[in-house]
């Protein structure tokens, strides 16, 4: 049977869409595998790594019939890759085997059971479904991934908070140290649903997610940035839907820590200042800091900004930006790399930076974005 047929570019697509989650050594080998399902004219496509799960469907040519299989997800990729993307290639099932040809090239691949493969079971109590476009989510996802936490004993720090709550959709996420949040409006009410997404499947969905890309299988010319993404939580499960594909996730068990006790609600003093010009005069200072201590000192007075750092070896840098303040003399320290990491996931033109004292946690917001939000707290120098 002739699986699929079809251009080296649509197969190697369909395939990455759902390889992004599998790894190539695994406890369980045919998790290395991607899950083949042909039913007529369709093909389903799944991968899972026991707590993810991506499936998408293809029209890919072929045979009609029924047929499942699963095949070496990455070894597929890897062969598909070596190939001209017009090449028409063919997969055709033969026996425990799958032979993959394009052109002059021919390839025998052995299969696993799909019987043995693990599908997730999917939870039973799916809350309401609610939607946002995919650039959206996209764009909060990026506004705040990267203040999550990396292998912290705190497990529920390793991922990102999703609070949906009347027209509002908030995400938050937190290392200790620092805090992004970022806010969209819902077209319909929600009630209040809160789940903790892992970190793997919080960068899967910034792989998947489109953010601008014509959607060029769209008959009405609708950009694949507007194309919603529909999502749903459970108990321990959130399942998203988008573009021909389905996406389940276990959730992170646990309790967040409460997120506005966290959020300066007044301040002394304000500057609002160029974006481009700070991520440079911070990415020069940083070049000195030590390795370990990637400490900057900040200095606030009127109509200056002073950015002072220096290292174990005796050097220092200083940077010094004009900004309009007027207020009160501050200096304060903070981690480089905390600064640099929010001004990098902007595009915005301006931000805003809010103070009380030197001991103070800071407030960076954008002027133009009312909800985005990002707290860090300063280090002694």
């Amino acid at each position: 049977m002739i699986v699929l047929k079809a251009t080296q570019d649509k197969v190697l697509s369909a395939l990455q869409a759902v390889a992004g989650i599998v790894e190539r050594r695994h406890t369980l080998p045919i998790l290395a595998n991607v899950l083949i399902r042909k039913q007529g004219g369709a093909l389903e496509l799944t991968t899972s790594d026991l707590e993810i799960q991506v499936r998408t469907s293809a029209e890919l040519g072929g045979d009609e019939g029924d047929f499942t299989t699963t095949v070496g997800a990455r070894k597929l990729i890897d062969i598909l890759r070596s190939m001209p993307a017009d090449q028409t290639v063919s997969l055709t099932a033969n026996g425990s085997k799958l032979t993959l040809q394009g052109g002059k090239s021919r390839f025998t691949l052995q299969t696993l059971p799909a019987d043995d493969f693990p599908l997730v079971q999917e939870a039973a109590d799916f809350g309401p479904v609610f939607s946002v476009p995919q650039k959206t989510l996209k764009n909060l996802i990026n506004q705040v991934h990267f203040a999550m936490a990396v292998h912290d004993i705190r497990y529920y720090l390793n991922g990102i908070l999703f609070v949906a709550e009347g027209k509002t959709l908030t995400l938050v996420a937190t290392d200790g140290h620092r805090l992004a949040l970022a806010q969209a409006t819902l077209e319909t009410d929600s009630p209040k649903q809160e789940v903790i997404l892992p970190r793997k499947t919080v960068l899967e969905l910034m792989r998947l997610l489109k953010d601008g890309k014509t959607d060029s299988k769209s008959d009405d010319k609708t950009t694949a940035e507007e194309a919603p993404i529909e999502m749903r939580f459970a108990g321990n499960q959130a399942k998203f839907t988008f573009s021909g594909m389905e996406f389940v996730t276990k959730l992170v068990e646990g309790k967040f820590p409460d997120y506005n006790r966290v959020i300066p609600k007044s301040h002394k003093f304000n500057v609002t200042l160029g974006r481009t010009q700070l991520l440079a005069s911070l990415q020069r200072a940083a070049i000195l800091t030590s390795e370990k201590f990637k400490a900057v000192r900040l200095s606030f007075e009127p109509g200056l900004l002073s950015i002072v750092s220096s290292n174990a070896e005796q050097e220092d840098a200083r940077e010094e930006i004009e900004i309009d303040y007027a207020g009160d003399l501050i200096e304060t320290g903070f981690n480089v790399t905390y600064l640099m990491d929010v001004l990098s996931n902007m595009t915005q033109d301006m931000v805003s930076i809010d103070l009380n004292d030197s001991s103070a946690s800071a407030l960076i917001t954008i002027p133009e974005q009312v909800g985005f939000k990002y707290v860090v707290m300063p280090m002694r120098i």
